[in-house]
């Protein structure tokens, strides 16, 4: 196992790559190309950050001191295609909206909702990503990876523990995943397709520099006139709006003028101003509606 280590280049002071175009630099990192390597890199930290596409992630200024670990090799991004049966195997470095479309092209339905959804396979399979159109968990048939320890596991999809935007499989880092999807005709999966792609186009800021949504969706403790019922789960994206926050900035980041669940960063943006604002956009729900929201992008900080 330590000479598996000792194969691998550790970059040091070296920049994480995320959707914001912001945030500090990780002490390490690695991009391992086997599973031995990723064992070994379990081995000599436990505690190591694994990094997608970035898509989701919001890094503090001052980085990280854990040894980040990138799956973007090819080796990780291998994806098989059986368009008789409809199972799909993907590496956890494949970017998710390529195989959305070569699934589609397949004629192979299920993943096409999850369009404009940008992430690896193994973050968005990690955190359950999802929309209006339906959630990634709704077609994994089951889920490689590598422990924290080290060991190797093959999940079904039924021990998986699949929630709203969570899984069971935060401790473990994905290896490949196998997608169930239903074989049909390549011109209706393409429809399908296109439709999702329409009303995010106009509902999103698809061009701008965000993470994608900032806060979960909550269930509200009580009823909220206009919003929802208690025990509902609603809108994050309407609270905000309905609590004028569409009117926050700090810096050189606001709240998007097309979706109130997006924050969109323009040049000399910091995370520091992302953070305020995340701060802000939460004090301003809660004093408006007593509804307390959780972030969905995953922050990065580095610790005491």
């Amino acid at each position: 196992m330590n000479n598996a280590l000792d194969t691998l280049e550790i970059e040091t002071n070296a920049p994480i790559r995320t959707s914001f175009a912001v945030g500090g630099r990780a002490d390490k990192l690695a991009r391992p190309r086997t599973t031995e390597q990723l064992q070994a890199c379990c081995a000599a930290e436990s505690e190591l950050r694994v990094l997608g596409q970035g898509a989701n992630l919001l890094v503090d200024d001052a980085g990280v001191a854990e040894l980040v670990v990138s799956l973007d090799n090819k080796a990780w991004r291998e994806v098989v295609i059986d368009e008789s049966t409809g199972r799909v195997r993907a590496g956890a470095g494949a970017d998710l909206p390529k195989l959305i479309h070569a699934t589609v092209r397949a004629g192979l339905t299920g993943l096409e909702g999850l369009i404009g959804i940008p992430a690896t396979v193994g973050g968005a399979v990690v955190m359950n990503a999802g929309g209006s159109f339906g959630q990634i968990a709704d077609s994994v048939a089951r889920v490689k990876a590598v422990t924290r320890s080290g060991d190797i596991t093959d999940t079904p999809r039924s021990q998986i523990g699949y929630t709203y935007r969570r899984s069971g499989l935060f401790d473990r880092i994905v290896t490949e995943v196998e997608f169930a999807l239903v074989p049909g005709d390549p011109e209706i999966a393409r429809e399908r397709l296109k439709e999702a792609m329409a009303i995010k186009a106009k509902t999103q800021p698809l061009t701008a520099k965000t993470c994608g949504c900032v806060f979960r969706n909550p269930v509200l403790k009580s009823s909220i006139e206009g919003v929802g019922e208690a025990n509902e789960r609603v809108s994050a994206g309407k609270l905000i709006d309905m609590a004028d926050g569409k009117q926050l900035a700090h810096g050189a980041c606001r709240v998007s003028e097309r979706h109130a669940n997006f924050i969109e960063t323009a040049p000399g943006a910091t995370a520091s101003d992302i953070l305020h604002l995340i701060d802000a956009i939460k004090a301003r729900v809660h004093d408006r509606f007593d509804v307390t929201l959780e972030t969905e992008v995953v922050i990065w900080r580095r610790r005491p």
